[in-house]
């Protein structure tokens, strides 16, 4: 399978793409040249991550028939210093509020999505050190 999107710089560190029909623009901070026009691009890297992941756990758990009230999905991402300034480590803090909410339900879907189904962990974890939670709230 082949994806593919274009990115067009529009100007000074700013990039437009696509995607899907929706427009997503990427820019850096003021003091890096940029106008503030949209996210970093690492913290898309890490809302991919998120929401990959989201929809695998809330689609396993209505399968489970798991009744979820609330689900929050915190990606905290550490990354070097000095350039690249790549992410070392990525911690993914599941946060579920529901009734009579089981763990280990919560947890095989959690399992599921990151060792069989979220194709960006799948992308990431030979490169980054990846750490998972779940808190029930």
């Amino acid at each position: 399978m082949i994806n593919e999107i274009n990115i067009e710089w529009k100007k000074g560190m700013s990039f437009e793409s696509e995607i899907e029909g929706h427009k997503l623009i990427v820019d850096a901070a003021d003091e890096s040249g940029g106008e503030n026009k949209g996210p970093r691009p690492k913290k898309l890297l890490l809302m991919a991550l998120g929401g990959c992941t989201g929809m695998d756990v809330i689609s396993i758990l209505k399968k489970m028939k798991v009744e979820i009230l609330n689900f929050n999905i915190k990606v905290i991402g550490i990354a070097l210093e000095e350039h690249p300034k790549k992410f070392t480590e990525i911690e993914v803090i599941y946060q579920f509020t529901g009734k009579n909410l089981e763990y280990e339900k919560l947890k095989k879907a959690v399992d599921l999505s990151k060792d069989k189904y979220c194709g960006v962990i799948g992308t990431l974890k030979d490169s980054v050190k990846l750490k998972f939670v779940i808190e029930i709230l």
